[in-house]
């Protein structure tokens, strides 16, 4: 089993399977590799809680309507959305707000990324509306340490 999942997140396995499916050789045990990796990644993947440190740049691109805002997310080490569309919510669990590093009651209004399928990888992500609606559009990098 250990194996299977060290063949799952080698990255080279990862780049020579997705080759092959652009080459048009569909080899059905990469394409089972492939969307293995993807369900690992799914579920392992954590966004920080209060006080922990993660370097991710969340930028304010524009602000559609009230509701929306297209956001960039650029985090090296999960995940890479150069335009993404959030909307507008309440919190339904606790988090960190992404921008500021602010804690997020249940019931704050929040900006969530846009569902869809597959879910982004920083689905479970939250933007405070009142640090989204001061926010600059030239963007924020979001680093927050515990004190």
């Amino acid at each position: 089993m250990l194996a299977k999942m060290a063949n799952m997140c080698d990255p080279w396995r990862q780049t020579i399977g997705l080759l092959s499916l652009m080459s048009g050789r569909v080899d059905p045990a990469v394409t089972r590799l492939a969307a293995l990796h993807v369900q690992f990644e799914r579920r392992n993947c954590r966004l920080p809680m209060a006080g922990e440190r993660f370097d991710a740049q969340v930028c304010l691109i524009e602000r559609p309507t009230s509701a929306t805002a297209t956001i960039a997310w650029r985090d090296a080490t999960h995940c890479s959305y150069g335009d993404q569309l959030w909307h507008a919510a309440r919190a339904r669990v606790n988090g960190v707000c992404a921008m500021s590093g602010r804690a997020i009651q249940v019931g704050d209004a929040v900006f969530k990324p846009r569902r869809g399928r597959p879910a982004p990888l920083n689905a479970s992500a939250m933007i405070l509306a009142t640090v989204l609606n001061d926010a600059p559009h030239s963007g924020v990098q979001a680093r927050f340490t515990s004190a």
